[in-house]
């Protein structure tokens, strides 16, 4: 019984897609992302008639307006916000299907991969990666997407999308990754800070206030974990939803913060902060590349990996006292 019920629900399902015109969903992108019929026909490449034909079908298909005039301009509906991840999830997994050859030629390949990455990841990555990708597949696309909190909660379904994730470990479990590189915290403080010396000591991160990352319960940073371990719990007085804005956060105040290694290394004299070692040990920061199983196998997707293991093959230690880079 149960299988025939599972039967039944899968017949149906295709019933409803094969009764969709697919070329839809390429309307309902552009839309969404444009806002304005017009707009949406020029990108689309059709005439204005024709996407405003299929925008009545979405409507009856939706039994929503999706776009509502609101003065002199169009705004989505909350259903049409709702739509716009997914509508591009669902574009790119057709793409997927549809380029999925069973050999990959990088030199000749046109096809965009999507990355999932921080600010972190892309600083410490973002150049070498772009540079060796061009060399390797001229011709292709390489987008770097920001990852979200809910990204990151969600991963197993996200990353059926898009070609990979940039996290460290600690985050997620039971998908294939690939470790990078490693790295580590480092405290950071205002050069003028007169209540902290040449070292940190955790009384003074238990007093004093703190720039952190995210600051939400499934959203943190490892070394903020650890710290907690210690009965510390950092004193968030300013939170944001990067690592770059924190030099200028600490400089110039009482705050402190935790930054990676190798963006400490990026510091300049005239930033105003100072990067000292943590006044506690930290477990090693292993930044991987995580993706859904369903490319295990995938040529192009073994590339990538591939490309990946050889960019950070090139990257520079650091040294763990003060987050320079180490000589060579």
């Amino acid at each position: 019984m149960r299988y025939a019920c599972a039967v039944t629900v899968e017949r149906s399902t295709v019933t409803r897609l094969v009764n969709l015109d697919l070329n839809l969903l390429l309307s309902l992108r552009a839309l969404l992302a444009e806002r304005n019929v017009t707009r949406a026909a020029a990108a689309l490449g059709l005439s204005q008639p024709a996407v405003s034909a299929a925008l009545a079908r979405l409507r009856r298909h939706f039994g929503d307006e999706l776009l509502t005039r609101v003065g002199n301009r169009y705004e989505l509906t909350p259903l049409a916000v709702r739509l716009v991840d997914r509508t591009e999830a669902a574009v790119a997994g057709i793409e997927r299907v549809f380029s999925a050859a069973p050999d990959f030629d990088p030199a000749a390949t046109t096809r965009e991969f999507t990355l999932l990455v921080s600010d972190y990841a892309t600083t410490v990555l973002g150049a070498p990666l772009a540079a060796t990708f061009a060399r390797a597949a001229p011709a292709a696309r390489l987008r770097l997407c920001p990852h979200r909190p809910e990204d990151i909660v969600g991963a197993a379904d996200r990353l059926r999308a898009v070609d990979g994730l940039f996290i460290p470990h600690g985050f997620i479990d039971d998908l294939p990754f690939l470790d990078l590189y490693e790295d580590h915290w480092v405290v950071l403080v205002a050069a003028s800070n007169p209540r902290v010396g040449d070292t940190v000591t955790l009384d003074d991160l238990a007093a004093l206030p703190w720039v952190t990352v995210y600051h939400r319960p499934t959203a943190f940073t490892p070394a903020a974990q650890q710290l907690r371990a210690h009965g510390i719990e950092p004193r968030a007085q300013v939170v944001v939803e990067s690592f770059h804005p924190i030099p200028e956060l600490v400089a110039g105040t009482d705050r402190v913060a935790l930054v990676q290694g190798r963006l400490a290394a990026r510091l300049r004299p005239d930033d105003g902060v100072r990067a000292l070692p943590c006044p506690f040990t930290t477990t090693p920061l292993v930044e991987a590349f995580w993706w859904h199983p369903m490319y295990d196998a995938d040529p192009a997707h073994r590339w990538l990996r591939a490309l990946l293991a050889e960019v950070c093959g090139t990257l520079p230690g650091i040294d763990r006292v003060d987050g320079r880079p180490q000589p060579e």
